[in-house]
């Protein structure tokens, strides 16, 4: 895997991967930052892992909402001192048992985006199922 990172202007950067696409970084102003975009990726790295275990589970889900919450260091390098995802997860009979197990395993073993982090990161997790 490789990708660039180029400054645009001003604290404002595109990064680009070996398929072309882009994201804009910015450390001010209109583009989403370095640490935001990394709780994004926390987010959708376990939300990948949460939904392809419930389909491998045979679970009917339809829909995955992750909402990532973050506490950082007062100094620098202001590094993430712990994190809360909150799942939300939509389908037709799921299992809330299923579903634990889901966010447990992406937790604990499968989230290689998480798990890049520092091991002794506290993270919470939580979950609701909403039924459709």
């Amino acid at each position: 895997m490789k990708v660039t990172v180029d400054w645009v202007n001003d604290l404002n950067f595109i990064g680009k991967n070996s398929k072309r696409q882009n994201v804009m970084f910015g450390g001010e102003g209109d583009y989403v930052s370095p640490m935001e975009n990394l709780l994004m990726s926390v987010g959708a790295c376990s939300s990948v892992d949460v939904v392809m275990i419930l389909q491998k589970a045979r679970q009917e889900i339809t829909g995955c909402h992750c909402e990532v919450e973050s506490e950082r260091a007062d100094e620098p390098p202001r590094r993430f001192t712990a994190l809360k995802l909150h799942f939300v997860v939509r389908g037709k009979n799921l299992s809330t048992k299923q579903v634990k197990k889901a966010v447990d395993l992406s937790v604990q073993k499968y989230c290689s985006v998480m798990h890049s982090l520092d091991p002794n990161l506290p993270v919470e997790t939580s979950f609701d199922i909403v039924p459709v």
